[in-house]
């Protein structure tokens, strides 16, 4: 089978995932090492899994990401409303912020501007505008009545300037003329991401002093919005909301395969029993890598298709959606749910980051 020769397009806005995809691209070679200028560490907090990612400038092309820190905070029971997983969270989350907060020499009287990226009516894209809508803002009482503001509080302003295709106008335009007149001291912004995993959609949260690209995870780049374009330190924070078809079906294929795999390893033969058994619906099976079956098995079960590695299943995959169009951006059903209770999450973090008189405990129960 003749394979097209155009290599994929990094599709991810994740660096934990970029760094995966460089890690097994098969051009790499000895003499371009592939973890040169990355480093990556696993930190357990509280029974969540970070991942912090730092990329040096020297690999900001090879990995298609902007150089900085990113952290990714792993978290499968988010998706399930779990109020306790949450609660841990959101005290993580707000400990992140106040770490990056000392890094970048931000301190606790600063002003900082919150800018809400994406597009309120499109519901995986309104996570942006969702969390300002719960932050903390106090600019006007500085101006107003300063002497009624208590110890323990900065400044902040927040915004959700929407997409060019409402507004006719370049979003990070708009963020530099409101950074030019509310003259920050830092930028905080939030934006719906796009993921490349099916296990990362509504799982994870991303956090990185490299700014944000927006629309770079859908092919469709806008202006970045970053130190280097608004002059003051920016902090980036996204959810994975959408996927693409490829990788849906990608990881159903890998599902499928350490399915049989685990089958073959407690001594069924493969396809004698493909249902999950002993499964009641809705438990989640315990797939992982040491189930996928050798590379003979899995050609004996999915013909050609076993014996692809990661990209060339990818390839192939694309080359059949593309052409009919179905390489589409899909997001789960109870995206609603999750879009609200995420922006809580996010507000309650980050009001407690901000302000030294807010615990993690005490944001929830502040309403504009």
């Amino acid at each position: 089978m003749e394979r097209s020769e155009e290599k994929e397009t990094i599709r991810t806005d994740l660096a934990v995932e970029a760094k995966d995809m460089v890690e097994a691209d098969p051009e790499n070679t000895e003499d371009q090492p592939k973890n040169q200028g990355v480093a990556v560490e696993h930190e357990d907090v509280d029974g969540i899994d970070l991942v912090h990612v730092t990329i040096d400038p020297e690999a900001e092309e090879r990995m298609g990401k902007k150089a900085g820190h990113y952290v990714t905070f792993e978290a499968q029971g988010i998706r399930d409303k779990n109020t306790e997983l949450q609660r841990k969270l959101i005290r993580t989350f707000s400990g992140t912020i106040a770490d990056y907060f000392e890094k970048k020499g931000i301190q606790p009287d600063h002003s900082c501007l919150i800018i809400g990226l994406g597009n309120r009516d499109v519901t995986p894209d309104a996570l942006g505008p969702k969390t300002v809508e719960e932050i903390m803002v106090t600019r006007h009482l500085f101006k107003e009545a300063p002497e009624h503001v208590e110890e323990g509080y900065r400044p902040v302003s927040a915004m959700a300037p929407g997409v060019m295709g409402v507004t006719g106008m370049e979003t990070s335009d708009i963020i530099e003329a409101l950074v030019e007149r509310a003259r920050p001291d830092f930028v905080i912004a939030i934006d719906a991401l796009a993921s490349r995993s099916l296990e990362r959609v509504n799982a994870t949260i991303q956090v990185s002093d490299a700014g944000i690209h927006p629309g770079a995870g859908v092919q469709n780049e806008r202006k970045q919005v970053n130190e280097e374009t608004l002059g003051v330190p920016v902090i980036a924070i996204g959810i994975p909301t959408v996927v693409d078809a490829v990788s849906i079906t990608s990881d159903t294929i890998d599902f499928l395969i350490k399915h049989i795999g685990k089958e073959m390893s407690e001594g069924d033969a493969p396809g004698r029993n493909l249902a999950p058994a002993g499964l009641t619906f809705g438990e989640k099976p315990e797939l992982s890598e040491e189930h996928i079956p050798q590379a003979e098995n899995r050609q004996a079960v999915l013909g050609l298709v076993g014996g692809l590695d990661e990209e060339e299943k990818r390839q192939l995959i694309r080359e059949v959606l593309g052409p009919l169009g179905h390489n589409l951006m899909v997001t789960p059903k109870e995206v609603d749910t999750f879009m609200s209770d995420m922006a809580h999450v996010l507000a309650q973090g980050l009001n407690a980051a901000l302000h030294e008189a807010v615990t993690p405990e005490s944001a929830g129960a502040y309403t504009r």
